[in-house]
């Protein structure tokens, strides 16, 4: 075990070292405050694994181990994690508000009430149903065009009262 005279040599030792990791620190990164965030996120690691340093070897090439591996570990974290991005998901409500759905239904439901039976019946046939236009134009009993002018007609109407295009 090591006594605490050698553990304070150490940090002392630690305290004259800290501009050369300064330095040594602007070989990874550019920007000051990142230069002094990876040397007290080195000083921090090296302090809290003193026990772990072997006296007689040097310390300055342990730090600057300490601070490689520092560097690297955040420089792979941060290629995982996308940062700034412009849609960010926490911006976006999970779920529309129910209102205008509500709103823009009601508005629906109201233009297809107002159709003509006719209209109505070929509505519900072809694009309710799914069904062809020749299935439809045998249940209505017209030819197959009056059912293609209908479901026509119906789009652009459906359109026109619901504010879509049309």
């Amino acid at each position: 075990m090591k006594s605490t005279e050698t553990d304070d040599a150490v940090q002392a030792e630690m305290v004259r070292i800290i501009p050369i990791l300064r330095n040594f620190a602007t070989r990874f990164v550019r920007d000051r405050n990142e230069v002094d965030d990876l040397v007290q996120e080195t000083l921090a690691r090296s302090l809290a694994n003193i026990d772990k340093f072997q006296p007689g070897t040097r310390l300055r090439s342990w730090m600057f181990t300490i601070m490689r591996n520092t560097f690297c570990t955040r420089y792979h974290r941060g290629r995982r994690e996308i940062s700034g991005i412009d849609d960010c998901v926490s911006l976006c409500a999970s779920v529309p508000p129910a209102q205008e759905w509500s709103i823009r239904m009601k508005e629906f439901s109201d233009a297809v009430a107002s159709l003509s039976p006719d209209h109505r019946r070929a509505f519900d046939i072809v694009l309710m149903d799914g069904e062809t236009y020749e299935t439809a134009a045998s249940r209505c009993g017209c030819p197959v065009g009056t059912i293609k002018s209908r479901v026509n007609r119906i789009r652009l109407a459906l359109a026109q009262q619901t504010g879509g295009v049309g």
